[in-house]
């Protein structure tokens, strides 16, 4: 957990992450000397922390690293959103998200692929569907364990009679 906070202050943290990163070391260099204090500061705390961890971990961080930077731009951005809107969470909503992210990564890969998809198809839904979608998922959260097997032995059974 520390490690993965450590990472994500790595890639994202502070003013010096918040661009598109340069590859040229001479371009870092360049950017590095127009940091304030407080942010070089920083930015050998963090380098501090990461030299601390263990090696494979740091080998862990830097493929990381190279598949970020290896992203198109748009999806760079995109990721940059996501892990801002995650600081802007308190730290009771950030707990509970990594959680979930766990509880998640527990899932076989068929079973998160399937997560994957229904997330896909909740995003480009129209905000009526989104609403729909939310009432389905508020209504099945409220069922007990033996309402939900029924659900799913029916839903089984509809989709046997269709693809008869």
């Amino acid at each position: 957990m520390k490690t993965w906070l450590l990472a994500t202050l790595l890639l994202c943290a502070g003013p010096a992450w918040s661009q598109p990163q340069p590859v040229d070391p001479g371009d870092a260099a360049a950017r590095f000397d127009r940091m304030s204090e407080e942010e070089k500061a920083a930015l050998r705390e963090r380098l501090k922390q990461f030299k601390a961890l263990p090696l494979d971990e740091q080998a862990r961080i830097q493929a990381n690293m190279a598949r970020f930077r290896a992203l198109p731009p748009e999806e760079q951005a995109r990721i940059r959103e996501n892990l801002q809107a995650f600081q802007r969470l308190s730290p009771e909503e950030r707990q509970r998200v990594l959680a979930q992210w766990r509880e998640f990564q527990k899932l076989p890969p068929e079973q998160r692929q399937q997560v994957r998809a229904l997330m896909r198809e909740y995003l480009d839904a129209n905000p009526d569907r989104r609403r729909q979608m939310m009432e389905n998922l508020r209504e099945w959260r409220s069922m007990t364990r033996d309402q939900r097997d029924q659900m799913r032995q029916r839903l089984r059974e509809m989709r046997e009679r269709r693809g008869r």
